[in-house]
């Protein structure tokens, strides 16, 4: 298994212009609470004191597998993903119609921002096309990122950029065919 640099170094190998790393700050997280949404129907345990959904399901097995990457990482995201979970726990509880458009809603949109980063600025295809880890990464990608900005662990951060390349602004593809 690759380790927490190895992995986010993959990740940000696809993710280096800026605007495209801005889009994921707002697709990712729409889809991952699309998911926690549209999982948390049905309730497969009722009877526990927690109601036992598929979203619980994956959210903990992912909770565990970030856990394993990096401990202080994993724990952040076990406190977002807990809000994801209560939040697609309370979606759920909604009518069926407000439930299931919630969730596409979110899901839908979430995609939009995540293609258009990648068509019009990044120019590559999404990392997961590429390797299916990348689904579970992108989250803890948008984490880590926020907190670089914030200066949280410059030696991740140097050691990402100085294999995936520095974070930068790609020009516009006529400018690129002119260069």
């Amino acid at each position: 298994m690759r380790n927490l640099t190895e992995q986010l170094t993959q990740y940000a190998a696809y993710h280096r212009d800026a605007r495209n790393i801005g889009t994921h700050f707002v697709g990712i997280p729409l889809i991952v609470l699309a998911l926690a949404a549209l999982l948390s129907r049905p309730v497969i345990a009722p009877g526990l004191p927690l109601p036992v959904s598929p979203a619980w399901l994956l959210f903990g097995a992912a909770t565990i597998y970030y856990l394993v990457l990096d401990i202080p990482l994993g724990l952040m995201m076990a406190i977002a993903s807990l809000a994801c979970v209560a939040f697609g726990a309370w979606l759920a509880q909604q009518g069926t119609a407000a439930w299931l458009g919630g969730g596409v809603a979110l899901f839908v949109v979430g995609w939009i921002f995540q293609f258009v980063g990648h068509i019009a600025w990044e120019h590559r295809k999404p990392a997961f096309v590429d390797d299916l880890i990348g689904l579970m990464i992108g989250p803890l990608f948008v984490l880590a990122e926020a907190l670089f900005s914030i200066g949280w662990r410059p030696q991740l951060r140097a050691a990402i950029e100085a294999k995936a390349g520095p974070v930068r602004i790609n020009p516009p593809r006529a400018r690129q065919a002119q260069q």
